[in-house]
């Protein structure tokens, strides 16, 4: 019995999940769009398939297969109004929470509206027909590949999900032949654990890295279950200004994943524990572990590093404290070690840099008064300040959520207002403080508010030298980095604005001016009146900063990296690493 196969990779991507995931029933009503599904496992002996033409008829036959083996049952249609028919028996599934996978096979989205037979819009499904409702993308590179995978992993797992119910999958086709006799394709599957399921063991020997992004105050019994698993498991966690995290293990590791012409791939973690939300430090991204377990009590699949296996719905402590305790030691003695001696070196041999955000860090970071909060700007200021820590009470934050530029100074404000004997200081370039330059003119301003408003005329971020925008040069001032605008660096604007809200006006344009005043901003009691210290700074001399900071530690393979790169691009580069998987 020979069977075949599809081309189609998003089909593919659904029947190599299904039987991960292992599901096997299937009710499959006659049609076009549907062949690429059904032609390719008709004859596959892992499903249980049974036709049904009427498509009302087969989702109630999913709905009492469903029940009576308390398994899901996917149901398979075709484009026109044979979806519409799956509603009521869809109905009656979400009522009494039977998880069945209605798979409405269509042609490619982009004909919705375009009087072409047999397309429908079924981008908006009723509230209570399913729980969950995806369109898979036709799949043409990576992107869609990944893509893909991860939207069919999270169907699959809504249908089990808080007491379980029906889902949608959209699965376009492309109409391709022919079918084939070659295998279907193997894809990452991402399965959901609950405190009271069995927990993966980690292997021994494993080099295991806890990453937080931003993070909510943390809890004493927080910290003290993240030790203890650090304990078992010596494992490194990775921090930045948005974490949190003060316990045992930390590593603020920015600076030393920021370095390009440095080989990382011995520092590089087997396993990342992932927690938290977003995060601004990009660097530290790229720490990321084979694989990846994402823990957090919403429950949702977010492959962040496009390397998720399991998704842990539950309160990070209860996680940290099961798995400390199933430890079976042997954890690999020296990679915590390992990663903060590195650090310690590239630290020690950090150079003079231009007059610049990196400069302002290097000295203020460390004297920031004790007990003070620091909200830092998008992107420019925490990614700079991210290479200097903070005085262990001090805490710190910035917007990395929605991650605009919009409300720096107005969450500062708003923050300012919960404790008026703490100082609350801002780190903030002119584009952002000027977007949000309103919120000091409110009259609960207090006098706790300090302001390091950092002014290089333009949105610096565009002229960095590895920024893509770079490609332009100066003529990326005029749109692309939005050059010239609020005033374009006049040293009486903000002053006389400040002033005149009542605030202290401090001003610094080079290294000498800065050292003069400096202090004064960082005086450790709240003053009669709010700071605001302007620091006039040069976009070519931020992006010089930025380059000699990512260029402190050079490995020979990370420096012919670098070359490779220079010579034949980044796409030689990344057909080269697809040549060597091979």
């Amino acid at each position: 019995m020979k069977c075949y196969s599809t081309t189609e990779k998003n089909a593919l991507i659904v029947i190599s999940l299904l039987k991960a995931h292992g599901i096997r029933y299937v009710i499959a009503s006659p049609g076009t769009t549907n062949n690429a599904l059904i032609g390719s496992i008709q004859k596959d002996p892992f499903f249980t398939i049974f036709s049904a033409v009427d498509e009302r008829s087969a989702a109630y036959m999913a709905c009492g297969l469903a029940a009576e083996t308390n398994e899901p049952v996917v149901i398979s249609c075709t484009g026109a109004t044979a979806s519409r028919n799956y509603a009521p028996g869809m109905t009656e599934a979400y009522y009494r929470k039977l998880p069945v996978l209605a798979i409405t096979s269509t042609q490619q989205i982009g004909r919705i509206g375009h009087h072409i037979a047999q397309v429908i819009d079924r981008s908006v499904i009723s509230n209570d027909v399913a729980n969950f409702s995806v369109t898979l993308p036709v799949v043409k590179d990576e992107e869609d590949f990944w893509d893909c995978e991860v939207k069919v992993n999270q169907a699959i797992l809504e249908l089990t999900r808080n007491g379980g119910g029906p889902v949608h999958i959209n699965l376009p086709t492309t109409y391709s032949k022919p079918f084939t006799e070659k295998e279907g394709i193997q894809c990452r599957v991402i399965n959901r654990i609950g405190f009271n399921d069995a927990f993966p063991e980690i292997s021994e020997n494993s080099k295991v890295a806890v990453f937080i992004g931003s993070h909510k105050n943390w809890k004493k019994e927080e910290t003290k279950a993240l030790e203890e698993f650090c304990e078992a498991y010596n494992a490194v966690v990775f921090c930045d200004h948005t974490s949190g995290y003060r316990g045992k293990n930390r590593l603020f590791f920015s600076l030393a994943a920021a370095q390009e012409l440095l080989n990382r791939e011995e520092y590089l973690p087997d396993l990342t524990i992932h927690i938290g939300e977003i995060t601004g430090d990009y660097p530290t991204l790229g720490m990321s572990g084979k694989e990846v377990w994402r823990v957090n009590e919403d429950g949702e699949v977010r492959d962040t590093f496009r390397k998720l296996r399991y998704v842990f719905a539950m309160p990070e402590f209860l996680f940290f404290a099961k798995m400390a305790k199933q430890a079976k030691g042997n954890p690999s003695k020296q990679y915590f070690e390992h990663c903060q001696n590195l650090l310690k070196s590239i630290q020690s041999k950090v150079p003079e840099v231009p007059f610049s955000n990196v400069w302002l860090a290097s000295k203020m970071a460390a004297k920031i008064p004790a007990g003070s909060a620091v909200h830092f700007g998008i992107l420019n200021s925490l990614r700079t300040w991210n290479f200097y820590d903070l005085p262990e009470s001090v805490t710190s934050c910035s917007n990395v959520g929605g991650f605009g530029i919009d409300g720096g100074v107005s969450s500062l404000l708003g923050a300012s207002l919960a404790n008026p004997e703490k100082l609350y200081y801002a780190v903030i370039g002119d584009l952002a403080f000027f977007y949000d330059l309103n919120a000091i003119g409110n009259r609960h301003t207090g006098n706790n508010l300090r302001i390091l408003m950092v002014n290089n005329g333009k949105g610096t971020e565009f002229r960095l030298y590895n920024h893509h925008a770079a490609h332009f040069g100066k003529d990326g001032d005029e749109f692309v980095a939005a050059a010239g605008h609020y005033g374009n660096k006049s040293h009486t604007l903000i002053k006389n604005y400040a002033e005149n809200l009542g605030f202290e006006y401090l001003t610094a344009s080079n290294k000498q001016e800065f050292e003069v005043v400096y202090q004064r901003f960082l005086e450790p009691k709240v003053t009669d009146k709010p700071m605001l210290f302007e620091v006039f700074t040069d976009s070519e001399e931020e992006s010089e900063a930025l380059k000699i900071m990512h260029r402190i530690e050079v490995s020979a393979e990370g420096k012919a990296k670098q070359v490779m790169k220079s010579v034949i691009g980044q796409k030689g580069v990344d057909v080269v690493k697809k040549i060597i998987k091979r």
